[in-house]
């Protein structure tokens, strides 16, 4: 029986609002989410480039409410990502520019790469893969091994990033560190979703047994 192909799972880095989901309510052009997704960052480099790191922290701010507003309006949703991410983008930044110091905005990636990867790592542990739990409705067809595995390589990826934000901010200037968040963090993001999409192939279940599955009350 032929399988329903889906494109593949993109879980962007949550520095640009990783949410990987069809959703039925979005605008059909994915131009417009990756828009929400990634004006914030480009505001944060255009202002550091033109009036420093202090002015691009609170312009990033207030494009990271803009594209908050944006979601609500366009997609009719917040994802739950985005909240997460505007909060600690608020706090840091707010950090930054109360106490004048820009190592708060330069730790809130780390911290935010590595709350995702501690909770991913979690569900692993208790046998409760995230992923899962929240992209489920979006891909049916996913058997659990290949939430076990997505989840297991995410969880490492966003580790990965969170050292290699350490590894930058603190060895190079904050102009250079501005530009490695701009343009290069999204293109590694999305290149490893790529390199994942064989996992949803291989270990996608058949459509009609997957709709059945999710249909057969719970005991």
């Amino acid at each position: 029986m032929a399988r329903e192909q889906k494109d593949p799972m993109l879980m962007p880095d949550p520095e640009a609002t990783p949410v990987p989901l069809v959703d039925d309510k979005a605008p059909k052009n994915p131009w417009v989410r990756l828009a929400i997704d990634f004006v914030p960052l480009l505001v944060f480099f255009a202002m550091n480039s033109w009036l420093g790191i202090y002015w691009a922290t609170g312009t990033f701010m207030a494009a990271m409410i803009g594209s908050m507003i944006a979601s609500r309006v366009l997609l009719h949703e917040i994802p739950k990502m985005l909240w997460v991410n505007g909060a600690i983008v608020l706090v840091f930044g707010g950090l930054t520019l109360w106490l004048h110091n820009d190592i708060f905005i330069k730790i809130k990636p780390t911290i935010l790469y590595t709350m995702f990867a501690v909770i991913l790592f979690y569900g692993l542990i208790t046998g409760r893969p995230v992923l899962k739990a929240v992209l489920e409705a979006a891909y049916p067809a996913m058997k659990d091994e290949g939430w076990r595995l997505l989840t297991r390589n995410w969880a490492w990826f966003f580790l990965v990033m969170a050292v290699l934000n350490e590894a930058v901010w603190r060895n190079v200037s904050t102009d250079t560190w501005v530009t490695f968040k701009a343009w290069a963090v999204l293109p590694l993001s999305m290149l490893f979703a790529i390199t994942q999409a064989p996992i949803m192939t291989r270990y996608a279940a058949d459509t009609n047994e997957a709709k059945s599955a999710s249909e057969t009350p719970k005991p």
